[in-house]
């Protein structure tokens, strides 16, 4: 029998929690589950500068347990469970000049920022999901897992592939007991974190904005389709891949980058 699906509503009566969902590709994330029907949560450690009201802003540093436990307890609290979770929160905050420059407290914090953090939110809610056979997990890798950049995100792309491995691995596991686990592996997205970090390494690097930004370009090989993604366009992939639209779909690695990765 053919299925047929109302896109604005898919997601009705879902609860979904978008890690770092206050600005960038998770704020562009939040607001697609949101036109399909989710109750959305969107966690931070600050405010949203142009707060949504139709998004619940909860108050936490993820990259500490203490933060991960308050998200984890304040969720099960006001909304009794989590049908889904975007595990978005990342970044790189390491200054340029390779790994001469790197300290052990540069790795760690990119450590528990791109990979334990979200390590211990799946801990935290995948129990229930589990009980009732259902819910999806995405985390938002990065195609520097295949292809890092050694100036100045070294860190961040190591965890970024222990990412990627973690959540192959635990889709191995869970699938069979109802919840879905995938990763998007975005290239290059145009956001306001990626535009101050082509400014730190231009500054470490004594040259323009505009030489880093075609420093990075060449780096990553170019982008074939001549520009960096837009947060939307992750967005709508991920809006895909949390619906019922994608059942059969899990412990898959789905790159979104323009073309810039070279090979098969």
């Amino acid at each position: 029998m053919e299925q047929h699906f109302d896109f604005n509503n898919e997601l009705s009566g879902k609860v979904a929690l978008v890690t770092g969902g206050t600005k960038g590709t998770g704020k562009a994330i939040a607001e697609r589950l949101l036109q399909a029907g989710a109750t959305v949560i969107v966690t931070a450690r600050n405010q949203p500068e142009a707060p949504n009201e139709d998004l619940h802003f909860n108050s936490a540093d993820l990259s500490t347990p203490e933060g991960t436990r308050k998200v984890v307890q304040e969720v099960f609290s006001q909304y009794g469970n989590l049908d889904i979770l975007v595990n978005n929160l990342g970044g790189s905050e390491t200054p340029g000049g390779g790994f001469a420059v790197l300290t052990d407290g540069d790795w760690e914090k990119s450590i528990q920022t791109n990979l334990l953090a979200p390590v211990r939110l799946d801990r935290g809610f995948l129990p229930r999901m589990i009980d009732r056979g259902s819910g999806v997990i995405i985390h938002i890798t990065s195609i520097q897992g295949k292809l890092p950049l050694y100036d100045s995100t070294l860190p961040y792309a190591a965890a970024k592939a222990g990412l990627a491995n973690y959540s192959k691995g635990l889709s191995n596991e869970v699938a069979p007991k109802g919840v879905r686990v995938l990763s998007v592996s975005p290239g290059w997205i145009m956001t306001s974190a990626a535009a101050k970090m082509m400014e730190r390494i231009a500054q470490s690097s004594n040259s323009t904005v505009e030489q880093a930004t075609e420093n990075v370009l060449e780096s990553l090989g170019g982008i074939p389709i001549g520009r960096p993604a837009k947060p939307e366009e992750v967005a709508e992939l991920v809006g895909f891949l949390v619906s019922p639209r994608a059942n059969y779909l899990t412990g898959t690695e789905y790159v979104i980058d323009g073309g810039t990765i070279p090979t098969i």
